[in-house]
């Protein structure tokens, strides 16, 4: 199987990692008995040869002997190469005469995975129908073979594998245009139902949502709920799959933290993936998963909320609630999820907010948390229940900023509770002043504190936030974060530290001018100053100096006019966050929305991560900013969020979107 392999000019190939010089042992790895060997190179396999799913010249170099390991009965862990090799092939779209040249090499020996289709390790048959269908290209032969896999296959795993694989086919053929992909749909829906069992139906429903939504059942959410129950009540007592230590690789660390019941999650998923937009089944979906008897599905459902939640705006109430009922789960995996879920909320676990306090209330131990390196975090429940903007948790948040050991991140929840913080100040503001100006962990104490004290105002805290720009070492480590936190608070603080120009005078002269011109300003009002430094770091190589430059120049409105020539280039020739901030500042320094207005509009639309600095343009516009009105009001209307691709941090910068919409709309003076 490894034939010809030493006559491969391994030296002059490349993968993620360089020379591809060690693929031979890689190779030779996978062909291994000792399970832990194998593991090894199937981790290096994908941290180089297939490096975040790409293609390399060593990775089609890879190809036949792969194609060679996968059919060789006698080699163990087949199934990880069949898988490795549908991997590599599925790159539909792929740019590049490699991806296509991949593509080729695994359709050129695409045999093998029909020999496999009937493998005697059910783990190869579970891997062989993605396979097949991806690259043997014979769309008769294909659906042939799923048929008859189907008709005969007796373990439960490779069923649903060649039932995701009808779907997948049909998907590919499209049933409208084919009649083989018009077949293959017609054995989804039989698969649907009875006398099949419940994952199998399960598994057929949520390939059918994803190819042929007209053949779903009028009663789908009843229908996928009762076959969860179903499902759950088989399975009670069979154990967790993923419990076991396994070994300790990249790949045995991955298999531990999958869900215990993968299959269900996967299923389900699939579902909630093909229904999309309809928000309301998805939601009458994971009610019925977050009130099943089966923790398992309940820990699948609570994961399976975030998902929503990140995309789409609308019907979080009753399952936020539901998850808040999972806080007293005696299971920890299903109450990590619970809380973890619930503090990348915000404003939006406020259903759950009464048992987040019973939480922070019952069980102190779970206030604190260590996080990396050991240092003092927030408990999940406290950090949810302050970003919740509950006022129930300054107490607790007092009570720790006079105790012994202070969470680090404390501050950083601060903002969210606005006024009812503000009897917090004095104890930040003394937590600030003791913080040590050289130690390794400076910048992760003083930030969250200099945040906490801007966002509540705190005119008191001059001195403990000049004591930080005066006192630190140039050599300290993230000493530019903590510069930039403080910088941002006098220019909260405004002309009520003046006593800082001085310093601010010393700091235009160094790599943090544009921060400290954004604070002069403010402090100051004295665009003299200011006017000079912004116009050089407008003119700069550096992109993020440039677009911050604008953005102050931006605020500092008519008095900014000798910064127009720079501005107009800026939002001329920058990326599409420059251009957009520069557009906005010539738009608050000299008018011209005629010029302008389309700039932002396409920008809106096609650059959604623009859309917060357009609407906060329109905030400080005022009735100036009417024109954009329209887009603002469609932006509250819309029920997905501007960029559900924004992951954990999605959420959150969609709710500070749709805050300064409503109150550019609202305009002054009005609620």
């Amino acid at each position: 199987m490894f034939r010809g392999i030493d006559e491969v000019d391994w030296a002059s190939l490349r993968h993620a990692s360089g020379s591809a010089e060690d693929v031979p042992g890689l190779l030779r790895g996978l062909a291994s008995a000792d399970p832990a060997e194998r593991q090894t190179a199937l981790d290096g396999m994908y941290g180089t040869v297939h490096h975040e799913g790409g293609v390399y010249d060593a990775t089609l170099a890879c190809v036949p002997f792969l194609l060679a390991l996968a059919g060789r009965a006698e080699v163990r862990g087949r199934a990880e190469v069949v898988e490795l090799l549908v991997s590599i092939g599925d790159i539909d779209g792929a740019p590049g005469d490699l991806a296509s040249s991949t593509r080729d090499a695994l359709r050129a020996g695409a045999g093998v995975f029909e020999r496999l289709a009937g493998d005697a390790d059910p783990g190869v048959r579970r891997a062989a129908p993605g396979a097949l269908v991806r690259f043997l290209g014979r769309p008769a032969r294909v659906l042939a073979l799923l048929r008859e896999r189907i008709t005969v296959e007796r373990d439960d795993g490779v069923l649903l594998a060649l039932t995701e694989s009808l779907g997948l086919f049909a998907r590919r053929y499209r049933p409208a245009d084919d009649a083989h992909a018009a077949e293959a749909v017609w054995l989804l829906t039989e698969l649907s139902g009875p006398p099949h069992g419940p994952g199998l139906r399960l598994a057929a429903l949520g390939q059918l949502a994803g190819c042929a939504q007209d053949r779903l059942p009028a009663d789908l959410v009843p229908t996928v709920v009762r076959l969860l129950r179903d499902r759950s009540g088989q399975r009670a007592g069979a154990g967790h799959p993923y419990d076991c230590p396994g070994p300790d690789t990249l790949a045995g660390r991955l298999r531990r933290l999958r869900p215990s019941d993968e299959e269900g999650s996967r299923l389900l998923r699939t579902l909630h993936s093909a229904l999309g937009g309809r928000v309301s089944d998805r939601v009458a979906l994971l009610c019925g998963q977050l009130t099943s008897p089966d923790p398992l599905d309940r820990c699948n459902g609570v994961w399976m909320s975030a998902g929503l939640f990140r995309e789409w705006r609308t019907g979080h109430a009753e399952p936020v609630t539901l998850i808040g009922n999972q806080l007293g789960a005696e299971e920890s995996r299903l109450h990590d999820a619970a809380v973890a879920v619930l503090v990348e909320l915000f404003t939006l676990a406020a259903p759950a907010a009464d048992r987040l306090h019973a939480l922070v209330t019952y069980r102190p131990e779970l206030r604190i948390r260590h996080g990396e390196r050991g240092a003092p975090a927030l408990g999940g429940p406290l950090k949810a229940l302050a970003q919740a903007g509950d006022t129930r948790a300054v107490p607790t948040l007092a009570e720790m900023l006079t105790g012994p050991v202070v969470p680090n991140d404390l501050g950083l929840v601060v903002p969210h509770l606005g006024g009812a913080a503000v009897p917090l100040a004095p104890a930040l503001r003394r937590r600030l002043a003791r913080v040590p100006l050289d130690a390794p962990d400076t910048a992760e104490r003083a930030v969250p504190l200099l945040s906490a004290l801007a966002a509540l105002g705190d005119v008191e805290a001059t001195p403990a936030v000049l004591r930080l720009l005066r006192g630190m070492p140039d050599g300290l480590r993230r000493r530019d974060a903590v510069t930039a936190a403080a910088l941002r608070a006098l220019g909260v603080l405004g002309g009520a530290a003046r006593e800082a120009i001085p310093d601010l005078h010393g700091l235009l002269r160094t790599d943090s001018a544009v921060a400290t011109a954004d604070a002069l300003w403010s402090v100051t009002g004295d665009a003299d100053a200011v006017l000079p430094v912004l116009i050089r770091e407008l003119s700069g190589t550096g992109g993020g100096h440039r677009r911050h430059a604008a953005a102050v120049l931006g605020r500092l409105g008519p008095a900014a006019r000798p910064a127009l020539p720079g501005l107009r280039e800026l939002a001329a020739s920058g990326d599409a966050l420059a251009r957009t901030t520069a557009a906005c500042a010539v738009w608050r320094t000299a008018g011209e929305p005629e010029r302008f207005l389309p700039v932002l509009r396409s920008a809106w639309v096609e650059h959604p991560r623009t859309r917060r600095t357009i609407a906060e343009c329109v905030l400080a516009l005022g009735p100036a900013g009417a024109p954009l009105h329209e887009a603002l009001r469609a932006e509250l209307a819309a029920p997905r969020r501007h960029r559900s691709d924004a992951g954990v941090h999605g959420i959150r910068e969609d709710l500070a979107l749709l805050r300064v919409c409503r109150e550019a709309l609202a305009g002054p003076g009005r609620p």
